[in-house]
């Protein structure tokens, strides 16, 4: 297969043709190149120069595609992923920025006409996961530049670098279709080739007198330990987190660039939170020999990628919270450097559920940090003035809520610190100087942390409306309360079949014949009959049978008996059910990590 010009540009829209025997994917942007045909029978792919005649008895079915999104192996048959519609959302660095509004799976199973019974039925259930990963939300795409990139990364990139495929740019940690890639890097079609990273892109322009800002943050979620709330809690054995992600601030001013980094993740030590329809499932701390050594790989692959770091733990110091608290405190005490920090801050206990102005208490044990290690600041010439040497490291148990508070409040001070270095604000000017700059950055921190939430919990973030108004507000109270509500319902009864759908784009869950394709059916005894809905239906109505009977006892004192039954009937089987709620539960059925 001949191979696309590295040098070339990436194709920025297709027409893709649905043949009976392939599917031909036809750039028409303008640039010249070739045609992309994909077998509808195995999944193979060529480059040809020119579209098949078509049947005059069958007219194939047309559609406009913005990019190719990867394509995944099954058992029988291969899958197509691409983007059918985009939605611009802002620039990075200049260069234009979309988001994925709508992918489209186009499968080519045609071998599974000669299949089993069995193996077709497995392939269905694969295939219907693939539906769901159609829905994953917050995916974005350059054709221009690298988003996996941090500003300060992209500005240290060589001569040498700068000229390759934008997928060989790319840091495969926040390349989301890094696994579904692998057949068209196979195939050297490197200009259909497009990354994508899962996060969050928001961005804002505001006066500030007569200057113009364009602020700019950007969210990127690692892919080795992705998935949902409770099925991915803490580290890997090879020290990687649940829901890391980086969080970047840029802003544009007067031809000058200024970049911060922060990041966030699960606290890194081998603990689990498996639901079992209590409402705060129990915390389990795994593998406590190991403590140190995973703690270590983790903070040692922060310091080789951001320098020196801060970890500042938000959690709880008594309580449920308490022992993982304690634990990452001591195991911390063993790591702790000159480059490496640790520092606990018991929001709940400082700043209540409402007094989350107390976080200047923290920030006045972390500024020293942020003085040292400052950001990324370029000239109007492109040339480097700054640079940030370390980063802060925010988690709470979720990474969710009270981390995006926390690191909003840390990303205000330091634009505030910026516009001082540019002589925009003077020494006690502050962002809540000026109401258009500072109700436009709320809402861009409330928007990162909502779509950060939904990515891991299902919900938008709780406390929410601290981070969106600056107070906290009754209505915010009160859809908090929902959301709380929402993520016990999503934890327990859906994250278990989107967390199998994760697994199997991310690649955690290579598909192939020599495994046990069909995990539903090894259930037995117990979990054969689990249905939550069933029992608690059974459980209801076994209520209200015994009240209807309890109504007949003036007249028959039997129906006392007979409501005692139901109601008996009702406690055991909800006793059941209580006593074995993993069971009850939607859990994952394909990839189960060692930790």
């Amino acid at each position: 297969m001949e191979k696309a010009d590295s040098g070339q540009k990436l194709y920025t829209r297709m027409r893709l043709w649905e043949f009976p025997d392939q599917y031909v994917i036809e750039p028409i942007d303008g640039s010249s190149g070739s045609s992309l045909a994909v077998s509808r029978a195995d999944g193979s792919m060529k480059l040809i120069d020119k579209i098949p005649e078509c049947s005059s008895l069958r007219v194939p079915k047309i559609w406009t595609i913005f990019g190719v999104v990867g394509m995944l192996r099954l058992l029988a048959g291969s899958y197509l992923l691409v983007i059918t519609e985009r939605e611009g959302v802002g620039s990075y660095l200049g260069h234009p920025i979309f988001k994925i509004s709508s992918m489209e799976v186009f499968p080519c199973d045609h071998s599974l006409n000669s299949t089993s019974a069995e193996q077709k039925k497995t392939e269905t259930e694969f295939s219907g996961l693939l539906n769901i990963a159609e829905r994953t939300h917050g995916l974005y795409f350059s054709y221009d530049t690298n988003l996996t990139l941090s500003a300060q990364r992209l500005n240290d990139l060589g001569d040498e670098s700068r000229s390759l495929p934008l997928w060989r740019q790319a840091e495969p940690r926040f390349l989301w279709n890094n696994y579904i890639l692998e057949v068209l890097i196979d195939n050297k079609l490197d200009r259909y080739i497009l990354p994508v990273i899962q996060g969050s892109f928001n961005y804002f322009q505001a006066a500030i007198g007569k200057d113009i800002i364009d602020v700019t943050l950007i969210a990127r979620r690692c892919t080795r330990r992705n998935g949902t709330r409770m099925w991915r809690r803490g580290a890997d054995s090879d020290g990687y987190v649940a829901n890391f992600v980086e969080s970047e601030q840029i802003i544009q001013l007067n031809g000058y660039t200024a970049s911060f980094v922060q990041v966030r993740g699960s606290i890194p030590l081998l603990w689990d939170q498996i639901v079992d329809l209590t409402y705060k499932p129990k915390y389990e701390i795994l593998k406590l020999e190991e403590a140190p050594r995973v703690m270590e790989r983790h903070f040692l692959d922060l310091r080789k990628k951001y320098g020196a770091v801060l970890s500042v733990d938000l959690i709880n110091a008594h309580g449920g919270e308490g022992r993982l608290c304690e634990k990452f405190g001591s195991t911390m005490q063993h790591i702790s450097s000159d480059d490496v920090r640790y520092l606990h801050f018991d929001f709940h206990h400082i700043c209540g559920h409402v007094h989350f102005d107390r976080l200047s208490i923290l920030y006045e044990q972390i500024s020293d940090f942020l003085d040292r290690n400052g950001y990324l600041l370029l000239n109007e010439k492109g040339e480097k003035m700054k640079e940030q040497l370390g980063v802060v490291r925010t988690n709470c148990i979720d990474c969710l809520d009270r981390t995006n508070v926390t690191q909003s409040m840390i990303g205000r001070n330091m634009l505030e610190n910026q516009l001082r270095r540019l002589g925009i604000f003077g020494a006690e000017e502050t962002i809540g100087s000026h109401p258009n700059l500072d109700d436009k950055f709320k809402i861009l921190w409330a928007d990162h942390g909502d779509d950060i939430s939904i990515q891991y919990s299902g919900t938008p973030a709780l406390k929410g409306d601290f981070t969106r108004f600056g107070h906290r507000t009754i209505q915010g109270i009160l859809s908090d309360l929902w959301n709380a509500l929402m993520r016990y319902y999503l934890n327990n009864f859906r994250d278990g079949t989107k967390q199998d759908a994760i697994d199997l784009v991310q690649g955690h869950y290579i598909v192939s014949v020599t495994r046990d394709m069909a995990p539903s059916s090894q259930k037995g005894g117990l979990e054969s009959l689990a249905s939550f809905p069933l029992a608690l239906s059974v459980v209801l109505i076994g209520f209200f049978f015994a009240s209807m009977s309890l109504r007949q006892v003036r007249y028959d004192f039997r129906h006392f008996f007979i409501s005692l039954i139901w109601a008996g009937m009702s406690l055991g089987i909800a006793a059941v059910v209580k006593a074995n709620g993993k069971l009850f539960c939607n859990r994952p059925r394909l990839h189960k990590p060692r930790c």
